[in-house]
């Protein structure tokens, strides 16, 4: 459910229009009102990230280990 909430909610570029009912209802079915919270901010979070990597042409994936230190 939240792997099905996730890929509904960062659907922009082929204009989905935003998650259906049935999905949140599938997500709501397993999580109580703070877990959704909780996971909606998770997928803003992991969503901005991904558009800062669009924006800076940055590709996931990229690092390597010891890179920073």
């Amino acid at each position: 459910a939240a792997l099905e909430l996730t890929e509904q909610g960062t659907r922009i570029a082929d204009a989905a229009g935003g998650v259906p009912d049935d999905v949140w209802a599938r997500a709501a079915q397993h999580y109580d009102e703070e877990q959704l919270v909780a996971l909606v901010s998770l997928i803003a979070l992991i969503n901005a990230f991904n558009r800062l990597n669009v924006i800076v042409q940055q590709p996931a994936g990229d690092y390597q280990v010891g890179q920073f230190g």
